[in-house]
């Protein structure tokens, strides 16, 4: 349901939200969007504080939550309304009193943020929901006109939990935040344990799911894991200390080794990082140490992702369930992809719960299969990366080249030490092309070895180098010259717009140069988020975070006085990063490309402006814009406009955020995305090499799996003018920054 339809249909509703369980990053966000969804649709939303226990409680338990009350809590970690494991609500007593307290408030509708157990609570209660109201007629707890009014009970499920155990979906609320804090954890282990050549054994959290372990041993770029999913095989001790030391023989100085928490052998005992780490002094003959990170994963600020994601989520369970009939049963909203999904809470919960049974039975095909395309990816190239075939390129190997060209995105080192060490794994010598096509003409290509890479999974930047320049018709000569010299049978660019036109412009001139008719490979690396064939793009997550720790810092600037901001992201013409910063950054304006900048709408906006001051009490307001949303109304001028009619209500300021989007350490995310775009990118450049076919393609995902297109045929899909997609998925999420930012008038 669109905003637009939602606006004043739920007059008169009253919905319950409560965060139960567990907290997690981005709890806040759902609950700010479930609140404001809700005052936008013309609903009262009440707080449920304390979990379950705070249903049961009743009295400052169940509060009014206002518009105001949401304000200030979408980059805070936790939870503000609180959580409680409640014993009480699992008794018929405890939910007779929870019912009792919702009747009486005329509260018939809610929305639960938590884990499994949360969820299934949720599940019980609306199954229960007749008995117990006819239970509490018969004691005359609640009167006949209330047993009436309330005959059932409209639910929704999020699910909240740093485990990402919930099958069904890609990513539950605080996971990306939970590998934000392991990511800066194994990054400060690295540096430490390399200066020592010493091995650091690490665990993570994640109970019965892996993911937390399996994805930070590949964005950190680690050595061996261990995770429940996939039991080791007897004598695992062995193999992985093989492993280690076969890594140190490669020319590692650092080894680190990531438990689960949930990790088991094969006949069902535990592992322990002490366990692990004595096996390593005894039988590599060096010091060992363990990190226990715990429970600092669940906490700190939320990511982009969790803040963006969460408000959608929020949104979406706020509109269901406050337009719902109640003839069936409440869903659990989720991620899959770059689409909300709605799957039945009973299955779903069921499904999760079944998972650890499965392991136990070691049908771990089935379980890899619950838990999702990504998480089989990452198993089986970590497997590789970890136990690669080989890790030294032989002088017969037929050759592949990894060159960079665009603009700087962070994680293009991340794809080219993949491309590496899966290139030289797979039996190819790889060489590296600097200073992109301009390099490439020059010739300035070096061999690169899996010691070469060592450590580029972490590094921003790009070590071999990358320009905008696109080639010429002309210099393709020279171009074909190096190829034909290098002896170069297959090249992987990575890169922005920039990148695929020069690919696009190869393959209308290759029939001229025999040299150029090689199999070519793209993959997109581009903080605007704006190529061919992908729905997401490396380093784009990592410069939209960097926008949200600034928009944090200018509202923490502006704490203390009333004032307006204006703050310009980079994306050229393309308004990914604005649009998401403002939904993750709680902007109550966003200005794009895509949608325009018009006189009218400015008046609209600084009216709004002037009245919130005035009768709302605001102190703040924020406004994302593109860089290039319209030419004419830029950052400035609109501040300019602001100030002037503002009339002395606030100060005006602005921040053109600039270069720095683009000069981060990568993102969890964009590693594990780096990853397995190379992974696939190098695999269809060996088909084709063995193969004899020469075309050109580029990888990508979409609703979270990993595709190749032809790039004449990804070209269609984009609108070559102002470079980025015909059909964004994310531009609908405008519609949201216009419902829950702006308080209606």
């Amino acid at each position: 349901m669109t905003p637009q339809d939602l606006r004043g249909s739920a007059a008169g509703k009253k919905i319950g939200v409560l965060t139960g369980g567990g907290d997690a990053q981005g709890m806040n966000a759902a609950l700010r969007a479930v609140v404001r969804t809700a005052i936008y649709a013309g609903a009262q939303p009440y707080a449920i504080r304390e979990g379950y226990q705070g249903m049961i409680d009743g009295g400052d338990g169940i509060t009014p939550f206002h518009w105001d009350d949401a304000s200030g809590i979408l980059n805070r970690g936790g939870t503000v309304i609180g959580t409680f494991r409640s014993k009480e609500f699992i008794t018929r007593e405890g939910q007779l009193k929870a019912a009792s307290n919702l009747v009486n408030l005329g509260i018939d509708r809610l929305i639960v943020i938590g884990g499994d157990g949360s969820l299934t609570g949720l599940n019980e209660f609306q199954e229960n929901w007749s008995g117990l109201i006819d239970e509490l007629l018969e004691q005359s707890r609640i009167t006949a006109k209330q047993h009436k009014a309330h005959p059932k009970l409209m639910c929704a499920g999020l699910m909240g939990s740093i485990d990402n155990d919930l099958v069904g979906t890609d990513m539950t609320i605080g996971v990306d935040s939970a590998l934000h804090r392991i990511r800066e954890a194994i990054d400060a282990i690295s540096s430490t344990a390399a200066s020592h050549q010493r091995c650091f054994v690490v665990e993570v959290m994640g109970r019965n799911c892996g993911y937390l372990g399996l994805a930070a041993a590949i964005s950190g770029g680690c050595d061996y894991v261990l995770v429940p999913e996939l039991p080791p095989e007897d004598g695992w001790e062995k193999t992985m200390c093989e492993q280690l030391r076969a890594s140190r023989e490669a020319g590692r100085k650092d080894s680190i080794v990531i438990i689960a928490e949930g990790a088991i052998t094969r006949d069902g005992k535990d592992i322990s990082t002490e366990h692990v780490r004595s096996t390593i002094e005894e039988s590599l003959g060096e010091e060992a140490r363990v990190t226990i990170l715990g429970h600092v994963q669940r906490g700190g600020t939320p990511s982009a992702y969790d803040r963006w994601a969460s408000t959608w989520l929020g949104y979406e369970a706020a509109a269901h369930v406050l337009t719902a009939s109640g003839d069936d049963p409440g869903p659990v909203f989720g991620l899959h992809g770059e689409e909300i999904v709605r799957l039945p809470l009973v299955k779903a919960i069921a499904d999760t719960r079944s998972v650890s049974g499965l392991i136990a039975k070691g049908e771990y095909d089935t379980v890899l299969a619950m838990r999702g395309t990504e998480f089989t990816d990452l198993i089986r190239i970590f497997t590789e990366l970890s136990k690669p075939k080989r890790t030294e390129a032989q002088a017969s190997d037929k050759r592949i080249g990894i060159i960079h060209a665009g603009a700087l995105s962070p994680g293009m080192n991340t794809a080219a030490r993949a491309a590496v060490w899966l290139g030289i794994s797979r039996g190819y010598q790889v060489v590296g092309i600097e200073d992109g096509f301009l390099g490439l003409a020059s010739g300035e290509i070096v061999d690169l070895t899996w010691k070469d890479v060592d450590g580029w999974t972490q590094e921003g930047g790009a070590v071999l180098g990358t320009r905008r320049h696109i080639p010429t018709v002309e210099e393709l000569y020279a171009i074909s010259r190096s190829i034909e010299s290098a002896k170069i049978d297959g090249l992987l660019v990575i890169g922005g717009w920039n990148a695929y036109e020069a690919v696009a412009l190869i393959n209308e001139e290759r029939s001229r140069y025999p040299a150029l008719q090689i199999p070519i490979v793209c993959v997109p690396a581009a903080i605007d988020n704006n190529l061919p064939g992908t729905t997401m793009c490396i380093g784009a997550d990592t410069a939209l975070n960097h926008i949200v720790d600034s928009i944090d810092k200018v509202k923490m600037s502006a704490s203390a006085s009333q004032r307006c901001f204006v703050i310009e992201t980079m994306g050229r013409d393309c308004g990914y990063l604005a649009l998401m910063g403002g939904v993750a950054g709680g902007a109550e304006q966003v200005y794009l490309p895509e949608t325009g900048v018009t006189l009218e709408g400015i008046r609209t906006d600084i009216e709004w402006v002037k009245m919130s001051f005035d009768t709302h009490g605001r102190s703040f307001f924020l406004a994302v814009r593109n860089e290039n949303a319209n030419h004419n109304y830029t950052t400035r001028v609109l501040a300019h406009l602001l100030d002037e009619e503002g009339h002395g209500r606030y100060d005006t300021r602005t921040l053109v955020i600039g270069h720095t989007q683009q000069g981060d350490a990568p993102s969890p995310a964009d590693r594990l995305l780096a990853t397995r775009l190379t992974d696939s990118a190098i695999t269809h450049l060996g088909k084709q090499i063995s193969s004899g076919d020469k075309g050109i393609l580029c990888v990508g995902t979409e609703d979270n799996e990993v595709y190749v297109s032809k790039i004449t045929d990804a070209m269609e899909t984009t609108d070559p003018i102002n470079q980025r997609p015909q059909e964004p998925w994310w531009l609908p999420l405008k519609q949201i920054v216009d419902s829950i930012n702006r308080e209606p008038e």
